[in-house]
């Protein structure tokens, strides 16, 4: 019989990793690829705003932000069992941050504490949501030890689309229910899940796709009055990196099969690709084709970029 050498995946201890949660722990999860491990576990794009920030007389480990949205996210870490002190703790930092968003970091969720998470996302409007997750290490033999963080609880988003839709115009709620239908296609498709986390379902036109460098991002998009469907690559700030994708748009164009239009505002800068005929107001029965339509392309451009170095 053949003999198969093959390691055994172990748990590591957090505080032989992180001994202290704030000098060790927060200053780790503050660092861009932890903030990122982070985004792709929740279904945001984070962004560091502050570390310790100020509430009153107290102090939230991380203040940030969701660029897909704006939202304003608090992030509390407690390497140890959850507890009344932080629950508290973390709606104090909410209200003093007016945050949207909260996330509660901890070894481990004892259950009365879950059904208090899972009690505020059901009792909260669409405007707050909660988030409950446990960080885990594992190692494997010899290997650097791995942190994997575990969402226990948070919104459920049928639901909150449901509640988000009343009081919006007809057009708002088309968006929110085509961007909930989008994260159920694409979670369902393998390949894209290997390079992309879709964002939570908004009212807005487009939906962000965080990269490998926080320089840029891409985006899927639907232009509900044009009967449009597109991909987008957008870089806020960087003009050598737009510049550079502005000048090889033929690629893109080639590749994916689309018309492109470039813009090189102020700012920000990119290249958008359309496809029309896709009337997303009036053909509702077709969203999944769209939808995964819009995946292959999400799929592809990624793969220039790389190409492209950019």
């Amino acid at each position: 019989m053949k003999h198969y050498d093959l390691g055994t995946i172990e748990k590591v201890d957090l505080k032989s990793v992180w001994p202290h949660e704030a000098l060790d722990f927060t200053k780790w999860l503050a660092e861009e690829s932890s903030l990122a491990l982070l985004s792709e576990a929740v279904g945001m794009d984070l962004e560091l705003r502050e570390v310790e920030s100020a509430v009153g007389s107290f102090r939230a480990d991380i203040y940030a932000t969701d660029t897909a949205t704006g939202a304003k996210v608090i992030i509390e870490n407690q390497l140890e069992d959850t507890n009344h002190d932080h629950l508290g703790k973390i709606i104090t930092y909410a209200a003093g941050k007016g945050a949207q968003v909260v996330i509660w970091i901890v070894r481990h969720a004892r259950d009365e504490h879950r059904q208090a998470i899972e009690w505020l996302n059901a009792h909260t409007d669409d405007e707050a949501a909660f988030f409950l997750v446990e960080i885990e290490v594992w190692s494997i033999g010899d290997s650097l030890p791995a942190p994997r963080f575990n969402v226990v609880e948070q919104p459920n988003e049928w639901a909150r689309a449901v509640k988000a839709s009343e009081g919006m115009s007809e057009t708002d709620k088309i968006k929110l229910a085509y961007w909930t239908r989008y994260r159920e296609v694409a979670e369902a498709t393998p390949d894209f899940m290997k390079e992309f986390s879709p964002r939570k379902p908004t009212k807005n036109h487009w939906s962000t796709l965080s990269c490998e460098s926080s320089a840029y991002h891409m985006a899927l998009l639907i232009d509900t009055k044009g009967g449009r469907t597109g991909v987008e690559f957008y870089v806020p700030d960087d003009k050598e990196i737009g510049h550079r994708a502005i000048a090889n748009v033929a690629i893109f164009e080639q590749r994916l099969g689309l018309k492109a239009k470039v813009f090189d505002a102020t700012k920000a800068s990119g290249i958008r690709l359309y496809k029309t005929g896709r009337a997303v107001r009036t053909q509702q029965d077709k969203w999944d084709d769209f939808i995964k339509e819009q995946l292959g392309w999400a799929l592809e451009m990624k793969k220039i970029i790389r190409e492209l170095e950019l």
